[in-house]
């Protein structure tokens, strides 16, 4: 994982955790607080699962990339 990726993943991580300390003080129904934390949740989940999936597939075509220069350079 390039040092982009892990800066990324990071970033994302921290702002997810503020967002669910902020969600857990805030003065709100328990009720509401839940149906807005399951809400979240599941789209936090979809945006991962897409950031890991374009990470996974940037990943791929950066070693693709390699093996074809390797290949030129070996004649």
């Amino acid at each position: 994982m390039s040092t982009g990726s892990k800066v990324a993943l990071g970033i994302i991580g921290a702002m997810a955790a503020g967002v669910v300390i902020g969600l857990l003080v805030a003065p709100e129904k328990g009720t509401d607080l839940r149906k807005r934390l399951k809400k979240n949740i599941n789209t936090w989940g979809d945006q991962i699962s897409d950031l890991f999936s374009h990470t996974a597939d940037g990943v791929k075509a950066e070693a693709k990339e390699k093996v074809s220069r390797a290949r030129e350079a070996m004649g």
